[in-house]
């Protein structure tokens, strides 16, 4: 492997890849470890493997002016992630990154547009069917006129 493939490997290892268009610089990201609560024996009651990772959205020069709004709009001015599942403090940090990576691509998602629709003839004659069925129950509900 070349010093080129290294540095290339490093440079990706360094960004967190949100969607094709965003990947955010993992100097951005504040990873911090504690104690997992839960099962684990011995070792795993005394070792950090619990890890958050904390992105503040306002200080982000990651992300556009339009990405920002629609960020703090949808998942609020700080974005956490947790992850405490396996023993591994590594696998946790890969695990609570790969969730912040998430959460920040389901905020980034632009809503698509409605078009507004007209019922169709058959939607249209089984609302009216059905309105007709709710009357002649709501007719047969009632007691027995005078007549």
């Amino acid at each position: 492997m070349s010093e080129a493939d290294d540095r290339s490997e490093t440079d990706q290892q360094r960004l967190l890849r949100v969607n094709r268009e965003l990947a955010i610089p993992l100097t951005e990201i504040t990873l911090r470890t504690s104690r997992s609560s839960g099962p684990g024996g011995q070792h795993a009651n005394v070792t950090a493997s619990r890890v958050e990772a904390l992105f503040d959205v306002l200080s982000s020069p990651s992300l556009s002016e339009a990405q920002r709004e629609r960020v703090i709009a949808r998942a609020g001015p700080r974005i956490v992630a947790i992850a405490q599942d396996e023993r591994s403090q590594t696998r946790n940090r890969e695990l609570a990154l790969s969730r912040l990576a998430a959460r920040l691509g389901e905020a980034l998602v632009v809503p698509r547009k409605r078009r507004a629709t007209r019922p169709t003839a058959a939607s249209r004659e089984r609302r009216l069917a059905a309105k007709r069925r709710g009357t002649e129950r709501k007719r047969e509900r009632r007691p027995p006129s005078d007549d």
